[in-house]
């Protein structure tokens, strides 16, 4: 019989009751070191005081009023993001899918508002992920997401990522910009080259596109940078935000200059839950803190120590991890054993990790993690390599 939860998940047995800092608490009592953040979610950690008593407060304000009236606290957010990035306006939702959609919608609309009403298929990437829906999955690309779901969404082509060669002979009359991920997270934590940001800027210079970066992973500090496009000083045009942007609360923005703001004119596009009082207010408390002095400097000492420790791990740990991958606290492990093995390995030395295409093994904990934490997860990694090791040892000697 069918469980009263659909089986979409293949979720662990594993239930968490309590949470402080990088720790996760289990209901069988045990103590977990969380290096996955929810899948790069909890950016505070959990029970964060400034942003418990923010949400807990206003939850006993106001939680939801829709658009139909001003919200102060989206306004505050708005302005916070405005200020401190290379956007003119913000639309908030609540999730990254539905930003990426809201990306899409928003090159489109200006295309079309601009005089190229021809100009609708936005050109993605090998190995890319945009989220869930219907669309997004066509933008993503990947058959394993696709089958089932029926004829794909028109208006996505693809080309191969960190390639400037095939770039121009990828742009067709119906192209109206590209999106990508500065990192791609779910096909195996893979950094951009920057020659090949570079170039992405420079084709939609020439030919007259929107270029969108997709930064529902790699934003809100996660790379040591409010957001990873900075690394490459590259101006996008639009971004989407979601994930670490509420802290584990339900919040995703779209951020745009005034060229494509603009057109999103009362009636071209709406959310009723986007960018409500308890949402926003959640947004407000995470932004000022990472936003807050030494913080992201923080996060980018912290991810630098991780990654050298994370060398360390591999040159310890030889037949199960070979090679580090990433920025900042957006780490990768590339597995030899199967990553499903890997992570039951680590699961039972009590560290949480997610895992990512290409056979990695994904390191993503709270930014407010500490390097004796990083180190203390390190160790982990370890024990777990060797308890794999152990058995093939075993087998071998009889």
């Amino acid at each position: 019989m069918i469980p009263a939860l659909m089986p979409n998940y293949k979720r662990a047995d594993l239930a968490f009751e309590q949470g402080e800092g990088v720790w996760l608490t289990a209901t069988n009592g045990r103590r977990y070191l969380d290096f996955g953040a929810g899948i790069a979610v909890t950016s505070l950690g959990h029970a964060h005081p400034k942003l418990v008593k923010t949400i807990a407060e206003q939850a006993a304000k106001v939680m939801h009023v829709s658009n139909l009236y001003r919200i102060p606290q989206a306004e505050k957010l708005a302005e916070l993001l405005v200020q401190n990035t290379f956007a003119d306006s913000v639309l908030f939702c609540n999730s990254g899918a539905e930003a990426n959609e809201g990306m899409v919608k928003m090159i489109r609309r200006a295309q079309f508002e601009n005089g190229h009403p021809e100009r609708t298929n936005i050109l993605c990437f090998n190995g890319a992920f945009h989220g869930r829906t219907l669309a997004m999955i066509s933008a993503t690309g990947n058959p394993a997401y696709l089958k089932g779901f029926g004829p794909v969404v028109e208006g996505f082509d693809h080309a191969p990522f960190n390639n400037t060669n095939t770039l121009r002979e990828a742009i067709t009359p119906h192209t109206a910009g590209i999106i990508v991920e500065p990192v791609q997270g779910e096909s195996g934590i893979k950094p951009a080259t920057r020659e090949f940001m570079e170039g992405l800027r420079a084709v939609c210079d020439e030919f007259g596109l929107y270029l969108g970066f997709d930064e529902v992973q790699t934003g809100v500090g996660r790379t040591g940078k409010l957001f990873a496009h900075e690394w490459y000083g590259v101006r996008p045009d639009v971004i989407s935000v979601a994930k670490g942007i509420g802290g584990g609360f339900p919040l995703g923005a779209v951020l745009a200059t005034e060229e494509l703001a603009r057109h999103l004119t009362p009636g071209s596009h709406g959310t009723t839950f986007g960018g409500n009082p308890l949402a926003c207010a959640a947004g407000v408390a995470v932004l000022e803190e990472i936003l807050s002095p030494g913080f992201l400097e923080h996060v980018r000492s912290v991810g630098e120590a991780f990654g050298k420790m994370l060398e360390d791990v591999v040159s310890r740990s030889e037949g199960v991890f070979d090679n580090v991958r990433g920025i900042g606290l957006m780490r990768g492990l590339h597995c030899v054993p199967p990553v499903a093995d890997v992570m039951q390995a680590v699961l039972n030395q009590e560290l949480l990790t997610v895992s990512a295409g290409d056979n990695v093994l994904r390191l993503v904990p709270p930014l407010i993690v500490t390097e004796a934490e990083c180190r203390e997860a390190c160790e982990r990694l370890v024990k777990a390599a060797h308890s794999l090791k152990a058995p093939a040892t075993q087998e071998n000697a009889s």
